[in-house]
């Protein structure tokens, strides 16, 4: 009997040794995989500030490009109407007097003046690109953590 009591007690004993080491196994394997948790935690958090902050230089640039082309386009519309006139600074060549009292002063081409208004609008959207690119290397690349 007491063999038997011994047997069972080292049976007993055994079996609460496997399974200590089998809770501290899964205590390292739950901590590994928290630590492992915390850090996709932290990225995707990153990543949504990172989208957040792309999402708001986009809209932010856009808005002053389509700001600048409305400016522009109400700009070329006006001259079109004649509301507003185009300066620029020209000389004539000599001309009799006669010439002179019928002459118009100095104006752009019609082609001229597309040209004009095609190139401000591009100005306006390279400003914008390249504002939006500083932005984005402020905003985003230089505040990786």
């Amino acid at each position: 009997m007491t063999r038997m009591i011994a047997a069972i007690v080292l049976i007993l004993l055994c079996l609460l040794a496997f399974l200590f080491y089998s809770n501290q196994g899964l205590r390292q394997v739950r901590d590994t995989l928290q630590d492992a948790n915390g850090k996709l935690t932290r990225q995707i958090d990153w990543q949504n500030k990172t989208q957040r902050a792309v999402a708001a230089i986009d809209e932010n640039r856009s808005r002053e490009l389509t700001d600048a082309k409305s400016k522009i386009d109400d700009l070329q519309r006006d001259v079109a109407d004649g509301r507003r006139r185009m300066r620029l600074s020209a000389t004539c060549p000599t001309a009799t007097a006669a010439s002179l009292a019928d002459a118009d002063g100095p104006r752009l081409t019609d082609a001229a003046q597309r040209d004009y208004f095609t190139l401000r609008s591009r100005i306006e959207t390279a400003s914008s690109q390249i504002a939006g690119l500083q932005d984005y290397i402020r905003n985003v690349c230089l505040a990786q953590p």
